[in-house]
């Protein structure tokens, strides 16, 4: 003996699958948008920076040079800078509003540096140090 299942259960709605797929395709539209988005956000950030050298002056005295690439003049920034011992040990550090293009800054340490390092540079809507 040998049943059908749509005799048995019922056959399923006939709007169930049109809306299914007009629900995943809705998804997939908000999902995409979102991904542009946030790639389109993070991939365009209002202040960037890079360490281009660093020159250890004396034993309590670095100077780097820092090239900061802001997305109008008028962005607000804000950079740091880390000098290094021999140890990885951090022995000074600055803070400072940067202008767009090579920035020259001293870092005055505690003890002799041996590298400096960029911790980054942030603007107002941009928490993240680039």
């Amino acid at each position: 003996m040998t049943t059908d299942l749509t005799d048995r259960y019922g056959s399923p709605s006939a709007w169930r699958r049109p809306v299914t797929i007009a629900v995943a395709a809705g998804l997939a539209a908000v999902g995409l948008t979102w991904l542009v988005w946030v790639a389109w956000f993070h991939g365009n950030p209002e202040v960037r920076s890079e360490i281009v050298s660093f020159d250890v002056t004396s034993d309590h005295e670095v100077a780097a040079r820092v090239d900061v690439r802001l997305s109008d003049d008028d962005v607000d920034a804000t950079c740091r800078v880390r000098a290094l011992a021999e140890d990885k040990t951090a022995v000074g550090e600055l803070a400072f509003t940067p202008l767009g293009g090579v920035n020259d800054v001293v870092i005055r340490t505690e003890r002799r540096a041996t590298s400096v390092e960029k911790l980054g540079c942030t603007a107002p809507g941009q928490s993240r140090p680039r």
